[in-house]
């Protein structure tokens, strides 16, 4: 069978989903407010719940997801938002099981999909393997939001290149989604994984440039810290517009995270 998603990919998505469920054992207090205005943790969990079981039906049964599936950037925020509040009051137990199902049902349907399947979204259809990578990359985000939240610093690992990779492949999503012309090349970045790997894409002698540690450059593109408050490095304009705008997830502009004070 010509599968859908690489083992690889799965294997590094079902490690993201394990390392934040390593910070949210059995007793944690899922009322602590996150970074992110107006969620808590257990909003952030119930998030990817319902995101799992969204991507899942989308896998699965397409026509399903959409008929469901809202028009617009608002009708897309009032289901985020219902996600959220369907299980606001829920049992930390029975929000926990809900998750460990939900994530089994995700995982299921990426080991039974095709490659040539094309998978329908909240924007143009995708591969099995590219809503897989932005599964792993919203676990990696709001287990960032999880981790502040509750004062722990995560150890960084080369599983960071999928949200690289999808910080840069949204290069000119990032402007269309402002309304801003797209420019007709995105910058060379070259990246250091923390295992000490380089990591690079784009044009090899590239007007604009972007450097720096991969960890911070998924900060920056998932919109978890302000350009300031890393060690990412632009050269040419085009390097700094897309920073200073660069969402690799879906919906609406954000505004993203303001620079600390140490930064300025």
């Amino acid at each position: 069978m010509d599968y859908g998603v690489p083992h690889e990919l799965l294997d590094d998505l079902a490690a993201e989903y394990g390392s934040l469920r390593a910070l949210v054992p059995s007793g944690t207090d899922l009322g602590r407010p996150t970074p992110a205005v107006g969620w808590d943790v257990g909003a952030s969990l119930s998030h990817l719940i319902g995101c799992d079981l969204l991507a899942r039906e989308a896998v699965d049964a397409p026509a399903e997801f959409l008929r469901a599936r809202p028009a617009t950037d608002v009708g897309l925020a009032e289901l985020i938002e219902h996600h959220i509040a369907a299980r606001r009051d829920l049992p930390a137990e029975r929000l926990q099981q809900e998750w460990a199902d939900a994530f089994v049902a995700l995982l299921t349907a990426f080991r039974s999909s095709r490659r040539e399947q094309r998978v329908p979204w909240f924007g143009p259809p995708m591969s099995p393997a590219t809503l897989a990578t932005a599964r792993l990359m919203e676990y990696w985000a709001h287990g960032q939001d999880v981790a502040d939240a509750l004062r722990i610093v995560r150890r960084p690992t080369d599983r960071v290149r999928h949200v690289c990779h999808l910080g840069f492949t949204t290069f000119a999503f990032s402007f269309a989604n402002r309304g801003l012309p797209v420019p007709p090349s995105p910058p060379r970045v070259e990246l250091r994984l923390p295992s000490g790997r380089s990591w690079a894409r784009g044009p090899e002698g590239a007007d604009a440039f972007v450097t720096g540690d991969a960890l911070d450059f998924a900060l920056v593109v998932t919109r978890r810290r302000h350009r300031l408050d890393t060690s990412v490095n632009c050269r040419g304009e085009v390097a700094e517009q897309w920073l200073a705008i660069a969402q690799c997830f879906a919906g609406p502009p954000r505004p993203g995270r303001p620079p600390s004070e140490v930064a300025h």
